[in-house]
């Protein structure tokens, strides 16, 4: 139950957060408006500002709302838009920290997950993918999740699947084969015999072969054979991101080793991949445990501290151990080497 003067205060204090979240979303609208390569460098930037002018949680939401309304369309995206929205994430993961680029890249696998296992006709599965594709490329994430996307499509195999394995691999199988040949061999026999089972059920049996030659001429390494395999636009862009991210950790040292599954179920197991967000999802010491080790602190120190350490309020063990750690120790080695244990 909630009096009704706090309510009050509670739907005002609403209100205003939602003056607040409003202003921001307009703001990063205009600026996301806005984006294109010449003026890259300057929207980063009045981006990073507000990132240090609001709280971090409400400007990755409204980042992520604002990109995902621009980038996923029931029609299909220009890929040199694709490009653009993803590096402008690939720089604020850099400069203004990983959960940036984490935050986006879960909204976007939940997305990607939900509609391909709808049937939704519209282009919004390329578009994501296409997404995914090219946080790959700005190194924002590892091929890890690239490789689980491509086993989940090759196992389920329909036309539709088809179609996503051939945007997938002509957006970026070059770099998955420098990164992983060995990974990206196995999937492509892993592909050769699911599309011999898979052969009669299918209506378009073209396609199948199609993605099959696009992927000998992956582990060949022959860039001909791809039609419509352009790297150059890539290549340009990963320039700018070179120019724009000056620090030293601009290489692959920020990139998010994650898997689908994780992604996946990141609220019930939390995420480890970024700092202080990890959670098994199971207690971490059971009850007896506790009980067990609260005994043994209080036996090891006299009554009068005890009462010392309630008087300062020291409310849970830990805090009740520290306190009388610091309080009995005999010099500062002595208290380093008990805190340790």
């Amino acid at each position: 139950y909630i009096p009704p003067q706090v309510r009050k205060t509670l739907e005002t204090l609403d209100d205003k957060k939602r003056e607040e979240l409003g202003r921001l979303k307009k703001m990063v609208n205009g600026l996301i408006n806005r984006l294109s390569e010449p003026n890259l460098a300057s929207i980063s930037g009045q981006l990073e500002e507000l990132y240090m002018a609001n709280s971090r949680k409400d400007m990755n939401e409204t980042l992520t709302d604002t990109l995902m309304n621009a980038c996923v369309t029931a029609a299909a995206m220009p890929a040199r838009l694709m490009m653009e929205h993803v590096l402008l994430v690939s720089v604020l993961h850099h400069t203004v920290g990983i959960e940036v680029g984490a935050h986006f890249l879960e909204a976007v696998v939940k997305k990607f997950d939900e509609i391909s296992n709808s049937d939704a006709e519209g282009k919004e599965c390329e578009n994501l993918l296409a997404l995914i594709a090219h946080l790959y490329n700005f190194h924002v994430v590892h091929c890890l999740l690239v490789f689980d996307i491509l086993k989940k499509l090759v196992s389920t195999f329909t036309e539709k699947d088809i179609e996503l394995i051939l945007f997938l691999l002509k957006n970026v199988g070059f770099s998955l084969r420098k990164d992983d040949a060995l990974a990206l061999k196995d999937l492509i026999s892993e592909a050769q015999s699911k599309a011999n089972t898979a052969e009669k059920k299918l209506k378009d049996q073209t396609r199948v072969r199609f993605m099959l030659e696009t992927m000998l001429a992956l582990r060949n390494n022959d860039m001909r054979k791809i039609p419509g395999y352009d790297p150059e636009p890539v290549e340009k862009l990963r320039k700018l991101q070179r120019t724009l991210v000056h620090s030293s950790s601009s290489g692959k040292e920020t990139q998010l080793r994650v898997s689908l599954e994780s992604l996946l179920n990141a609220d019930r197991v939390g995420r480890w991949w970024i700092i202080g967000s990890s959670w098994s999802g199971a207690p971490m010491i059971s009850n007896a445990d506790s009980k067990v080790q609260q005994k043994l602190r209080i036996g090891k120190v006299s009554s009068k501290v005890m009462e010392l350490a309630r008087k300062q309020r020291m409310n849970t063990d830990i805090r009740r151990s520290i306190f009388c750690v610091l309080m009995t120790s005999e010099d500062f080695m002595d208290a380093f080497e008990k805190l340790l244990k």
